[in-house]
């Protein structure tokens, strides 16, 4: 696929090796052939004719997206959105990739799975500072504070006392809380 000498790739041809790299979204593609200097026009027909041939289809995108976030990355609902979001995905796209991918993978898996990860690297805390600052990390990697709460008083019943009145507003920033 290689362009003869002295004539630049199509926004078609760029589109295609950009996509055999990764998945893109359809904003993501047009970002970056409008980068390389491809006309608008080119760029709308390059799009047209990746939907026709389903190389690009957000909503298939957004499921990918969500189901490798929830089972390699541990992230939750929110932070999945807002990887999507700043990819170019529609709220509808968004949502329809997001639940076709919670059909396949557990969040309270992911969510206990990250959990018990931070427990141990952290064993060396005493629990009653170790709850919230586990509480902290779920919140950032995404997951709604209700299901955080139930999950930990779940797990840890006995050290569940440590998760009264914390609320979201109390998210310590405390840079070794990040895991994996």
């Amino acid at each position: 696929m290689a362009a003869p000498a002295g004539h630049s790739p199509s926004a078609y041809q760029r589109a295609l090796r950009r996509l055999a790299r990764r998945d893109h979204s359809e904003a993501e593609l047009r970002r970056a052939l409008a980068t390389r200097g491809h006309s608008e026009a080119e760029i709308d027909e390059a799009l047209a004719r990746l939907r026709t041939q389903r190389y690009v289809d957000d909503e298939t995108f957004a499921e990918r997206f969500a189901r490798s976030r929830l089972s390699h990355h541990g992230q939750g609902r929110a932070r999945i959105r807002q990887g999507l979001r700043q990819r170019g995905v529609g709220g509808e796209q968004m949502e329809a990739g997001l639940s076709a991918a919670l059909r396949d993978v557990s969040e309270d898996q992911v969510l206990d799975r990250a959990a018990r990860q931070y427990w141990r690297q952290h064993a060396r805390v005493e629990p009653s500072r170790r709850v919230p600052r586990l509480w902290a990390f779920l919140l950032r990697r995404g997951f709604a504070p209700g299901h955080v709460r139930a999950r930990l008083r779940a797990l840890w019943p006995r050290w569940s006392d440590a998760l009264d009145g914390l609320e979201p507003a109390e998210i310590e920033a405390d840079d070794d809380l990040e895991v994996g």
